[in-house]
């Protein structure tokens, strides 16, 4: 016998074996059947359920929702799917159910039957993603930083974007959904390859990039990128952070700043203490043939046909003067002797020198203002500021042309006057290029051997240390300005020191002098023009010998000369320690340069006058016989 259909045992087995719970109810919602699933759920054999409701097993709210579903199974009289909750002993449970109406031959939905599959961990999944996907969403919104992601095949497109978009880069992130490649216009063109490959194979890691705004203003942004790929491997987008970074970049541009200045100042200290020290020695060679060239001119006369040549040796010798001046004013070793000084007077008796020296093809023109305050410098330093911008506008007018020295009082918002010193010529003027580094030392634009590069340096350093500004205005054809602005001082104008004259009589008388230099040649030519003016002079190469000489020679002398720094002891703690036993000595020092306190602390003592190596002869017998005259009495001399 074949059989066409199942029995009632061998249905019942099959929906007892399923995994889903499975029940029949009928149009009053009485159970009909139910599988041994629904059993093991609820604990209760099937014989204790059939026959009763919902309402009979369930809270009332459950129940009511369980009869409202049937009834819809039943009215439709189709299936029906629908999600359905019920309480267990781990709380309560999701289920996916189906719903069908059963219908007899008349049509008459008599029972309807559901098959409730257990989704509680799948719906607890599904809404943990949610839930995750939300706290992401807002953390995104939240965050400062945008949040990206950019499909790059098969059609480029932007998929999702942070909130922070539009406050790093000022366009709403609907403009960027809207047109893709927007982001790509916003990249500065310089960065923009760079960008454009890092999305094309991108890899884990940063880049960093300009970004305009809307508003035209540029940002640094840093970049951080993953590739997305697909099965096969090949990237289809792009999802990553950009960051605004334009304070850091601009922090580290502004501490590379500040190191090249530190390096720069570094390097310049140290050219600077090189500069002073070759000047010392230099200063050293030139006073000895600055003095063996005065003694020539004076035995070789007036008439005498070698005259001439020992003139131009002094002059090249003065040369030297003036280059090692201003490696001293470079290196700060020159000592400065501020004073009140009137620009207009200084001004006016440099004129008279410049004539003769700037050539009959070169105009010079004075514009002083009057009644001009008068400010703090030391002069001699000021007249080679006033040198070097002369040269400097000489150079640039080898065919000749008009040179005007001006002066004018400018008035501060602030209330702080300044006196301001302009030199002004017609000459070539400078390009931007070189106006940029005209100030830097060693800097020229003169030919081989015709320029140091250190004249604008040094006026730049000296002006400064006196709490001026100095600055330039120029333009190629155009002729060149340099204007120096010195703060005004409260006192009223004076007239400009004049230099001592010479002195009519500057014989020795045979006084006693003490000279004390390290230096061999300079010894012997400052003990060799004292001796010829009519001085006894006792020498010492170091201070050591000098005080053995007064100790254990119990050596007589009227007053001493005395280099400042030597081995050993310097010129000021030598003069101390002689001052011991006679305070009213005289003392002359003679130094190179001085830079501030001597080696030991000691200060050069205000009542003991510095002559700077070089020196003419004549300095050298005026400053003595000055300092004699003064301090010894007539019985002495």
């Amino acid at each position: 016998m074949t059989r066409t259909g199942l029995g009632h045992d061998s249905l019942m087995a099959l929906i007892d074996h399923t995994s889903a719970v499975i029940y029949m109810r009928d149009a009053d919602g009485r159970y009909l059947l139910v599988n041994r699933e629904y059993e093991r759920l609820f604990g209760l054999r099937r014989e204790r359920i059939v026959g009763l409701t919902d309402h009979d097993l369930f809270p009332h709210e459950v129940a009511d929702a369980f009869r409202e579903n049937d009834r819809q199974a039943l009215a439709g009289g189709v299936p029906i799917q629908l999600e359905e909750y019920a309480p267990s002993d781990d709380g309560t449970r999701t289920y996916l159910t189906v719903k069908f109406p059963l219908i007899d031959e008349s049509g008459y939905a008599y029972a309807v039957a559901g098959i409730s599959t257990d989704i509680t961990e799948r719906s607890r999944a599904e809404a943990a993603l949610r839930d995750s996907e939300e706290r992401f969403r807002l953390l995104a919104d939240h965050a400062q930083d945008i949040i990206f992601r950019y499909r790059l095949d098969p059609a480029p497109a932007m998929e999702y974007l942070s909130r922070a978009v539009e406050s790093i880069t000022g366009h709403p992130a609907h403009d960027f959904y809207t047109d893709p490649r927007l982001i790509l216009t916003l990249i500065e063109p310089d960065d923009l390859p760079d960008f454009e490959k890092s999305w094309q194979a991108p890899r884990t890691g940063t880049l960093t990039f300009r970004l305009r705004r809307s508003d035209g203003a540029v940002v640094w942004i840093e970049q951080r990128v993953s590739p997305v790929t697909d099965d096969a491997g090949a990237v289809i987008a792009v999802e990553g952070i950009l960051r605004d970074v334009t304070e850091r970049m601009d922090a580290e541009r502004e501490r590379a700043e500040l190191e090249q200045q530190l390096r720069q100042a570094e390097r310049l200290d140290s050219l600077g203490q090189l500069a002073g020290g070759i000047a010392h020695d230099f200063n050293n060679i030139l006073a000895v043939i600055s003095g063996y060239a005065d003694m020539l001119v004076d035995e070789l006369g007036e008439d005498h046909p070698n005259r001439p040549d020992a003139a131009g040796i002094k002059q090249a010798a003065a040369r030297g003067t003036a280059l090692t001046r201003q490696l001293l004013m470079f290196s700060r070793s020159e000592p400065s002797r501020a004073e009140l000084l009137d620009l207009n007077a200084v001004t006016s008796d440099m004129l008279r020198m410049l004539g003769r020296t700037l050539g009959e093809d070169i105009e010079l023109a004075a514009d002083l203002a009057p009644d001009l305050p008068p400010v703090t410098m030391d002069r001699s330093k000021f007249e080679q500021v006033v040198m070097n911008a002369v040269l400097n506008s000489r150079a640039a007018m080898p065919t000749g042309g008009r040179l005007t020295i001006g002066t004018t009082l400018e008035h501060g918002g602030d209330g702080q006057n300044q006196v301001c010193l302009a030199v002004t010529d017609t000459g070539c003027g400078m390009t931007p290029a070189v106006m940029a580094r005209a100030f830097e030392p060693f800097f020229t634009t003169k030919g081989r051997g015709s320029g140091t590069g250190l004249g604008l340096a040094t006026a730049y350093g000296v002006v400064t240390d006196a709490g001026g500004t100095i600055s330039l205005e120029s333009d190629p054809g155009q002729g060149t300005v340099l204007r120096v602005r010195l703060p005004a001082a409260a006192a009223q104008p004076i007239a400009a020191t004049a230099a001592h004259p010479p002195s009519a009589q500057a014989s020795g008388d045979g006084l006693r002098v003490l000279v004390v230099e390290d230096e061999e040649a300079v010894r012997d030519i400052v003990r060799r023009l004292l001796s010829k003016a009519g001085y006894q002079v006792f020498a010492a190469p170091h201070p050591a010998e000098a005080l053995r000489m007064c100790h254990e020679e119990a050596l007589q002398f009227d007053v001493l000369l005395s280099d400042v720094i030597m081995p050993g002891m310097s010129g000021t703690q030598l003069a101390a320690e002689l001052r011991r036993d006679r305070p009213d000595l005289p003392v002359l020092f003679m130094s190179g340069y001085t830079n501030g306190p001597a080696p030991g602390g000691q200060e050069l003592p205000t009542d003991a006058p510095l002559i700077r190596k070089p020196f003419e002869k004549q300095t050298l017998l005026t400053e003595l016989h000055q300092l004699v005259t003064e301090r010894l009495p007539a019985s002495g001399r």
